[in-house]
């Protein structure tokens, strides 16, 4: 048995298939786990959750921003664009079910020992039992009768920084916009969303939420995330591992055996 981790997959169903292959993964006796953004501008998007599903216990995921957002056009809360590339999606006489499986899925997880997979990342100064705690309260509402006021509240950057006593939508914002959207914090601690590009190009008041001082984990623990393709897997540490690696435009496809810690790429 091997845990395979994919990087987001947006869509890119050909792709996703042939690296599976390529890697020899057997749902029969391995595990896939995927960063989130499993839709989202790629155009196999049907194809893809029909796939993933369909794998039932032999496939986790958390969610990314492009799966929220899918879920609030789901629900009519937001207007569907063009380049989301939804429309198989919410077409299909399997959309009611595809919704359901979709919001009950975390934003953070863990898997094996010491390890956590989140989309966006870990904020600085929280703890891998902190996400998990932070996740569960947000599932806890996503998955409720209510669910829909919490897609309607989360299209928002504020509040910037975290405080343990946020409480109700400003706090579940917080969690979804750290644990989805994160790349750049301010030394203080603020979430920045302006920034996107490579570390490189970013304004010297920022930094990755990785190289801040107070994302620190135990030696023997690791962070698995993606949304951050500008990246392309760089991190500069073993202990945080980036897995977008941008297929959806048009570079390559990411997946990492959690067993062997061999890398597996398939090109756009």
């Amino acid at each position: 048995m091997a845990d395979y981790v994919v990087g987001d997959i947006q869509a890119c169903y050909s792709e996703l298939r042939l690296l599976l292959d390529k890697a020899g993964f057997n749902p029969a006796n391995d595990k896939l786990w995927a960063t989130g953004d499993l839709i989202g501008r790629g155009p196999q998007a049907l194809q893809t959750l029909t796939y993933l599903r369909d794998l039932g216990d032999s496939f986790e995921t958390v969610l990314g921003n492009h799966d929220l957002h899918f879920l609030a056009v789901s629900q009519k809360i937001k207007s569907d664009k063009p380049e989301n590339k939804f429309e198989s999606v919410l077409t299909s006489p399997a959309l009611n079910e595809i919704v359901e499986w979709l919001r009950h899925k975390p934003l953070a997880c863990k898997i094996m020992k010491g390890r956590l997979l989140t989309h966006a990342g870990l904020y600085p100064g929280w703890s891998l039992k902190d996400a998990i705690e932070y996740s569960d309260e947000v599932s806890k509402k996503l998955s409720s009768p209510d669910w829909h006021q919490l897609l309607q509240s989360m299209y928002s950057n504020n509040p910037l920084k975290w405080s343990n006593k946020l409480k109700g939508i400003p706090r579940y914002r917080f969690i979804i916009n750290a644990m989805t959207r994160m790349r750049f914090v301010t030394q203080n601690g603020e979430l920045n969303f302006s920034a996107k590009s490579s570390i490189a190009s970013a304004p010297k008041h920022l930094q990755p939420w990785f190289s801040h001082p107070a994302t620190q984990l135990k030696p023997h623990q690791q962070v698995l995330f993606g949304h951050w393709a500008a990246l392309d897997g760089e991190t500069g540490s073993e202990q945080f591992i980036g897995l977008d690696t941008g297929c959806v435009w048009g570079n390559k496809l990411t997946l990492l055996n959690l067993e062997t810690n061999d890398y597996f790429f398939v090109k756009a």
